[in-house]
């Protein structure tokens, strides 16, 4: 018989019933969840295929941990909370842009998952948690695939304007010029670089595309299988010349034979992939040069509106750092690591080269007095 001055039993936990502490937990958990749940249906509705059937699955398991805490709260619910801010702003990200990024964002989320250490959350949700975190690392990594070469050719061709343009106006301010030369000097090599760089570009992505043809399959090789001697079997060659071992290259090669036709090829083959992943010349060519002329037009800009030459270079390095800490955080959100530690790499790394170059102005301008 229960004791009539003890509390009630909790409906599920069947333990006495939860504190007012439990209850703010099991509420943010559920309103995490839900807002979770949210991101991926967003996510889901600005993709099709084979990525919409995934997210609107993860979106599922999310409402099954919802409902876990729904059901432990029982008539404690309450009314329906916010998540967390960072899973609202997520949220609307999802919402509005759908990007790798958002992905990238979606994939640190799961990382910080509490259920490993939660009593109150079951083995299987910290289970899915884990298993969701390598989903979503999945699907980002398609679409970094996707932007991989028109972003990198903009990452680059910024930070390069950044760190190269702001070390050319320290060296020559450090040289005792003017602020005249100083601010001529960084225009010409904002468009010294910018064409540079989109010429490089240009070449190095084509270079890379031709590469990659070169070792497609010819589009004629498939004739000849009909024609080939089934006890000979040349067709293994092929395969063993790609790197597969000798007693596979045979197995599969025989296995083609019997089901002609097909293609010596399986389709969506890895060099249409590696094209994929380089992008087209142009479009990194225009990545770059536009960046790399954005990036180097910020350590100009105080000259361009007047500033004394000492508070000139003071604007343009506090502008230059500000751009650094954000290009290395997105390239930090991008990649799934944490967005601060690779901004201020990034920050290190720039200022200290330009840094370098400020110095040697100096002492280049001290030896021509």
């Amino acid at each position: 018989m229960t004791d009539p001055g003890s509390p009630d039993p909790h409906p599920v936990t069947g333990g006495s019933a939860p504190s007012p502490a439990a209850l703010r937990k099991w509420r943010g958990r559920l309103a995490d969840e839900r807002e979770e749940a949210k991101v991926y249906r967003s996510l889901a509705s600005r993709r099709d295929g084979e990525e919409r059937e995934i997210l609107l699955e993860l979106a599922e398991a999310e409402e099954r941990h919802a409902a876990h805490w729904a059901n432990l709260l029982g008539e404690e619910i309450g009314p329906e909370r916010h998540g967390d801010f960072r899973m609202r702003v997520l949220g609307w990200l999802a919402r509005h842009f759908g990007s790798v990024f958002v992905l990238a964002l979606a994939q640190r989320a799961e990382t910080r998952s509490p259920y490993d250490t939660d009593i109150d959350a079951t083995p299987a949700m910290a289970a899915d948690e884990r298993v969701h975190e390598e989903v979503v690392r999945g699907l980002a990594a398609r679409g970094r695939n996707r932007v991989s070469g028109t972003f990198r050719a903009a990452v680059f061709g910024a930070n390069d304007g950044l760190v190269s343009n702001l070390a050319l106006v320290l060296g020559v301010s450090g040289g005792g010029v003017s602020s005249q030369a100083v601010l001529l000097t960084g225009l010409a090599g904002l468009l010294a670089g910018a064409l540079s760089m989109g010429a490089g570009e240009y070449v190095s992505v084509r270079s890379q595309r031709e590469l990659l043809s070169a070792s497609t399959p010819g589009p004629t090789a498939h004739t000849a299988v009909p024609m080939l001697d089934v006890n000979a079997n040349e067709l293994a060659l092929v395969y063993r010349a790609r790197g597969m071992p000798a007693d596979e290259a045979q197995r599969y090669a025989a296995a083609l034979l019997q089901n002609y036709p097909n293609r010596l090829e399986p389709s969506g083959d890895a060099s249409e992939q590696g094209h994929d992943v380089v992008g087209t010349g142009i479009g990194a060519a225009l990545s770059s040069f536009c960046f790399f002329a954005t990036g180097a037009a910020i350590p100009v800009l105080p000259f361009l509106f007047g500033l004394t030459e000492t508070a000139a270079l003071i604007v343009a390095v506090v502008l230059v750092g500000l751009a650094l800490l954000l290009t290395g955080a997105i390239v930090g959100v991008l990649s799934g690591g944490p967005p601060l530690r690779r901004g201020l790499r990034q920050l290190a790394i720039g200022l200290g080269a330009a840094g370098i170059t400020y110095l040697l102005g100096l002492l280049v301008g001290g030896s021509l007095d």
